[in-house]
């Protein structure tokens, strides 16, 4: 299994103006407890173009934003798909419930038709 080419492919998968956590991305991919290997790819470009800006952590916020360019950048570019970004103590949060991604089965089962098809 290619993981980091797993997170790419489930990334891609995420609508524009919805979020999705490192831990979802994680399950989708088969390995539910590896939401930092998420992150990591993420910030080491190993999930290819995958928009990173999408992912949040469980919490909501957007914690991988050190990784971008400019510290507001992934702020930014969510507002800029309509997602609401708000402050708070822990820093700039998105709200899950109303912005996240509610995956469903049938996009569970296309992902992993497609890691089988990819061989990944």
């Amino acid at each position: 299994m290619n993981f980091y080419e797993r997170a790419a492919l489930v990334c891609e998968q995420i609508p524009k103006g919805k979020t999705a956590t490192y831990g979802q991305i994680a399950l989708l991919c088969g390995k539910p407890k590896n939401a930092r290997q998420v992150g990591y790819a993420l910030n080491r470009g190993l999930a290819g173009d995958a928009p990173a800006h999408r992912v949040v952590n469980a919490k909501g916020i957007l914690s991988g934003a050190a990784s971008f360019a400019t510290p507001n950048l992934q702020k930014q570019m969510l507002e800029q798909e309509g997602v609401k970004v708000t402050w708070t103590e822990d820093g700039w949060r998105v709200d899950l419930k109303k912005d996240g991604w509610k995956n469903t089965m049938e996009d569970a089962l296309w992902l992993r038709n497609e890691f089988d098809a990819r061989d990944i």
